[in-house]
């Protein structure tokens, strides 16, 4: 397994819309075992294969809520191939975001508090499922990157600004 480097903003790749994924094999298998890697190393709950600078439809997530006897978190991997959103709540939730393209920065985020979604796992098996909570704003999060949009898109241009300027001043100190 491999750490990939993960793409971060501003680098034009993140615009891409990422292509549906015709045939999952071995290849496609390493790439998702190196996503994994490359999010628990950062540290992260999601990854999209194009944070990765790979413009395919695949989101890695585990959002390591549970915790073992020692405190350690309990790793619920979850694959998602060509994932589509159906039947969006019109309930809305609020969460506060960071992005692993866009390190060290969080922001509150207004999406849809559930979301019914459908795609296919790492084996190929279709799946359909309710998501609600942390899972439905962590999977809305990540499939915006497939269609090229970063959660800092859906803030005001302000709080946007705001956040670049941070994330510059951050990467000059560096």
């Amino acid at each position: 397994m491999a750490l990939l480097p993960i793409i971060e903003v501003p680098d034009p790749r993140l615009r891409l819309i990422s292509q549906p994924v015709e045939k999952v094999d071995d290849e496609l298998r390493a790439l998702i075992a190196d996503m994994f890697d490359t999010m628990y190393d950062a540290p992260g709950i999601g990854l999209a294969a194009i944070q990765v600078g790979v413009p395919k439809r695949v989101i890695v997530m585990d959002l390591q809520e549970q915790e073992d006897e020692e405190g350690k978190p309990i790793r619920e991997p979850r694959v998602f191939i060509n994932p589509e959103i159906l039947e969006p709540a019109e309930e809305q939730s609020v969460y506060t975001e960071g992005c692993l393209s866009v390190p060290d920065q969080f922001a509150d985020v207004e999406r849809p508090a559930r979301c019914r979604v459908k795609w296919l796992d790492e084996k190929g098996d279709a799946h359909d499922e309710q998501f609600e909570g942390l899972l439905a704003t962590c999977i809305q999060h990540e499939m915006d990157h497939l269609e090229g949009i970063v959660f800092i898109d859906h803030l005001s241009r302000l709080k946007r600004d705001m956040i670049l300027k941070k994330l510059n001043k951050a990467r000059k100190a560096a």
